[in-house]
């Protein structure tokens, strides 16, 4: 964890405070939207989907704050170095957030839809994937609220298993597709549920690489890693006809 200097201006340290605390409770709704999109998913509840989606508003509104809290620090304190990157950290991360609550919207509105078909079998794998995204949103949330850069970048490091994961659920779910026609409905709610929660680890690790960036002052310098293979994925239907490839 770094040290965080006091400044002269205390009510600039109270500003800080509250802007971190701001960014903490908007990651936790955000993480929370996920957590509950995925268990209304799982036990076929449209009611708590619906639910879900009707949250959304309240992480656009913090959102909201964040913006006119660092458009005031901006203009009146002027700040420099490791406090411009505290104020920019801020509204980089709730931009990122705003995202991963909208994806989670996202999951929530195809369980409702979800839930008014019959069950797909691949269905098992979102709940996993789910939770390893969550407890990656996690780790990056508390990297940031530590200041600290290699919990960042371990979490960071992570986000490859979760894109791994949404490869090996996708040749699933074009397989179980080819083998009966009836499947494909389901099936592409699922498919676009899964690349939504992909899409949440891939800001997760945006949000990884800004607190990396807030804490040491310069960028990660590694690749970031990726596991997610479909746009090359290939998969031979059951009757050895043409092949079917993602038009992704």
């Amino acid at each position: 964890m770094s040290y965080r200097p006091e400044h002269i201006v205390k009510s600039f340290d109270d500003e800080l405070k509250r802007l971190s605390q701001v960014i903490a409770r908007m990651g936790g709704l955000a993480e929370a939207q996920l957590q509950r999109a995925i268990e209304a998913l799982v036990r076929r509840d449209a009611e708590a989907a619906t639910q879900v989606v009707q949250d959304d508003a309240r992480i656009d509104a913090l959102e909201h704050e964040i913006g006119n809290m660092t458009v005031r620090m901006l203009a009146l304190r002027q700040p420099m170095a490791k406090d411009l990157r505290e104020v920019v950290a801020a509204l980089k991360i709730s931009s990122d957030l705003e995202r991963i609550g909208d994806y989670a919207t996202n999951v929530a509105k195809r369980a409702i839809a979800l839930s008014r078909s019959p069950a797909v079998k691949p269905a098992h794998a979102i709940p996993r994937m789910g939770r390893l995204v969550q407890q990656l949103i996690k780790d990056i949330l508390d990297a940031y609220v530590e200041h600290d850069a290699d919990k960042a970048v371990g979490a960071w490091r992570r986000d490859e298993e979760v894109d791994e994961m949404y490869t090996s659920l996708f040749r699933e779910l074009l397989t179980y597709m080819m083998e009966d026609p009836r499947n494909i409905g389901p099936s592409i709610h699922l498919l676009f549920i899964a690349k939504n929660i992909e899409r949440i680890g891939d800001h997760a690790t945006n949000i990884a690489e800004t607190v990396h960036f807030l804490v040491l002052g310069r960028p990660i310098e590694a690749t970031r890693p990726k596991g997610d293979s479909t746009s090359y994925t290939v998969v031979a239907p059951p009757d050895g006809g043409t092949d079917a490839k993602d038009p992704g």
